[in-house]
């Protein structure tokens, strides 16, 4: 599930804090609204937030977080109406953003016929991501958040060493879990079932690159120039991940992503 804004308080753009830097325009505080948050809840500069300075606003996503913080932990009361729900609305936002994403990974390891053997351990810890989810806001406050995300990490791992393994078919892929690639020159590079999780691809030429079964959990794509590369069928990339890289129409995307609005027909990103 990815951000509905429609049924969110701008959380986002009032609990998490940005520094003026390439993708703020200004400085904010955690806790204080963006000057660019209408009364609405909006933004006001939503369809020129590139061009305005703000391309970290159109990195991010909460994977559905804020609608369910907003809607469910506290019931549709906004901290505007009532504003001795601001501190605590806004401490657990982050915290079930980050419980949202694992919902996110771990729904698309249970798709993945290979990762059959941690299918019931995969379904249980799903469960109780999603219970977690379900707590009301003191007991969200009190999640070991880090803890669940290690224990759900080793599954995730699991299913990764079984898709990739039937992928490589025999090939055999160097390790990249957490390398250095920033503006690496991979253009055209076969990285079937390469374990790239956590890997600093920053600026990397990726264009027309086979990363098909490719484990992308947590690579850093920010200007990674993605134009022709296969995308199919690789493992744990997200929305956010896709958004901070270039692209064109070549590029081959999986089912559940789309193609972000600034990538180009043409190849080139949008100015």
């Amino acid at each position: 599930m990815l951000g509905d804004c429609e049924n969110c308080f701008g959380l986002c753009c009032v609990a998490l804090p940005f520094a003026a830097s390439a993708d703020f325009a200004a400085d904010k505080n955690a806790g204080k609204p963006c000057a660019n948050l209408r009364t609405d809840f909006r933004c006001g500069i939503h369809t020129r937030l590139r061009k305005s300075g703000f391309r970290g606003c159109t990195v991010y996503d909460c994977f559905g977080a804020g609608q369910k913080v907003s809607q469910v932990t506290f019931g549709g009361r906004d901290w505007r109406q009532a504003p001795e729900t601001a501190q605590l609305m806004f401490d657990v936002f982050p915290v079930v953003r980050q419980l949202h994403e694992l919902l996110w990974y771990l729904s698309e390891a249970l798709t993945l016929a290979p990762a059959r053997p941690v299918h019931a351990d995969l379904r249980r810890a799903l469960d109780e991501t999603e219970r977690l989810t379900l707590l009301d806001a003191g007991q969200l406050a009190d999640v070991d958040v880090a803890a669940h995300r290690q224990q759900v990490n080793t599954l995730l791992l699991r299913t990764s060493e079984l898709v990739r393994a039937k992928a490589a078919a025999g090939r055999k892929q160097k390790d990249r879990r957490g390398a250095d690639l920033m503006g690496a020159r991979l253009k055209g590079a076969d990285l079937r079932g390469a374990n790239l999780r956590g890997a600093y691809l920053i600026a990397a030429d990726l264009s027309r690159a086979d990363l098909r079964d490719a484990d992308l959990i947590g690579a850093d794509f920010r200007d990674a120039d993605l134009s022709g590369a296969d995308l199919t069928g690789s493992l744990f990339l997200t929305q956010p991940q896709l958004n901070s890289a270039k692209g064109d129409a070549a590029t081959k995307l999986p089912p559940a992503l789309t193609r972000p609005a600034h990538w180009t027909r043409e190849g080139a990103p949008a100015a």
